[in-house]
C-alpha cells in the first residue's frame, strides 16, 4: 500500500520553492529562508482528540481530521509570529479500510496545505492494529531574534485575545482557523509583541501558562472576554454559563498577545481582519485576578487537556 500511496501523493502535491527535494527520497531538502528556523510538532489520535464513531452523528469526515492535524500546528506557528513553509506528515492507519481512510484524511491535509501555501515535504505511513494517529511536523521561519515567546510579557502590558472563545466542541475544534494572517499583519505593522501563546487548552489555562513563563500575573476585565456564539449554545446544553465556557473550553486556537500600552492603542484603531479584544493587563503579582466591589478576586485557571477536563480550586478573594 505504501508505495502506491506515495505515488498518489507525488501526483497530488504541489512543487513549491521552499522544498528542493520532497516526497520520494530518503529525506526532504528544504531551501533555507531568512531569519531563524521554527519547528513545531503535534499529534492527534482517534479516541483522544476526536471520535470517529461520532462522525455520522456530528456530520464530520476524515478530511476534517486531516485539516485539523495541519491547522493546530499552524496555530502554534502563528503564536510564535512565524511564517510556515513545509510539513512532514506521519500517519499510522487502522487495519480496517486503511487505503480509504488515508485518501480521505489526505484530502483535508491537501486542502489545508493549499489554503496556507504549505509544501508537503515528506513523512511516513504505516498500518497497525490501533486507532488512526497523525503526527505533523511544521517548519517555518521568524526574523532573527524576533520569535514571540510565552516568557516575554512585561508588567503593564495590555493583554489581547483574537476572535471569540468557548464552545469549540460544537464543531470548530475540527476546523480551526489558525491566525497565521493575523500574525503576519502584526509583523508588517511593526507592532512589538512581547509575549504570545495560542489557546489550545482553554483561555484561562493558556493565559496562566504565559504568565507563569513570564514570572508575572494578570489583572483581567472578565466581562470583556469575547464569548463565541457556540459557547452560548453549549451553555444551554450543559447548564454552565457562556462565560464559564469561554474561560475554560479548549481548542479555540485563537491567540493571546501582550504588548505595551502605546502599541495597544495603535493596534486597537486598525482593522486586522480578525477582532482583537483587550481583556486586561499584565501585573507584578503572580496569578490571575479581577476586581470585584473594589477588591481583587483570584481567578483559577481551568481548561481541557488531551481529552481530559482539568480545573483547580474554587476562586479565592484577597
Amino acid at each position: 500500500m505504501e508505495q502506491a500511496f506515495l505515488a498518489y501523493l507525488r501526483g497530488r502535491c504541489r512543487h513549491l520553492p521552499q522544498v528542493a527535494v520532497g516526497i520520494g527520497d530518503d529525506a526532504a531538502v528544504i531551501n533555507p529562508s531568512d531569519g531563524q528556523l521554527v519547528a513545531c510538532t503535534d499529534q492527534i489520535i482517534d479516541g483522544t482528540d476526536f471520535d470517529s464513531r461520532r462522525f455520522e452523528l456530528d456530520g464530520h469526515r476524515w478530511a476534517d481530521v486531516g485539516f485539523k492535524s495541519i491547522a493546530i500546528n499552524l496555530s502554534d506557528m502563528a503564536a510564535m509570529g512565524g511564517k510556515p513553509q513545509a510539513v512532514l506528515v506521519t500517519i499510522a492507519l487502522p487495519n480496517e479500510n486503511p487505503s480509504r481512510i488515508a485518501g480521505d484524511v489526505y484530502e483535508g491535509i491537501l486542502e489545508a496545505a493549499a489554503e496556507y501555501d504549505l509544501a508537503i515535504a515528506g513523512g511516513d505511513i504505516s498500518v497497525y492494529d490501533g486507532p488512526l494517529s497523525i503526527s505533523v511536523t511544521l517548519l517555518g521561519s521568524v526574523p532573527s531574534g524576533k520569535a514571540w515567546l510565552r516568557s516575554g510579557a512585561q508588567e503593564g502590558d495590555a493583554i489581547f485575545v483574537s476572535g471569540a472563545v468557548g464552545g469549540s466542541l460544537r464543531g470548530r475544534h475540527l476546523r480551526p482557523q489558525p491566525r497565521i494572517q493575523l500574525a503576519k499583519r502584526i509583523r508588517e505593522l511593526e507592532i512589538c509583541v512581547h509575549a504570545a501563546i495560542d489557546i489550545s487548552d482553554g483561555l484561562s489555562l493558556d493565559l496562566d501558562r504565559l504568565c507563569a513563563s513570564s514570572g508575572l500575573g494578570a489583572e483581567l476585565e472578565a466581562e470583556a472576554i469575547p464569548i463565541h456564539a457556540d459557547a452560548i449554545e453549549r451553555a444551554q446544553e450543559t447548564g454552565c454559563t457562556p462565560w464559564e465556557h469561554a474561560w475554560r473550553d479548549g481548542e479555540d486556537f485563537e491567540l493571546i498577545l501582550t504588548m505595551n500600552q502605546e502599541d495597544a492603542k495603535q493596534i486597537s484603531k486598525i482593522d486586522l481582519g480578525v477582532p482583537l479584544t483587550c481583556i486586561g493587563e499584565i501585573v507584578g503579582r503572580t496569578g490571575m485576578w479581577k476586581r470585584n466591589l473594589g477588591k481583587l478576586e483570584r481567578l483559577m485557571p481551568q481548561g481541557y487537556v488531551h481529552g481530559k477536563s482539568t480545573s483547580q480550586a474554587t476562586p479565592e478573594s484577597s
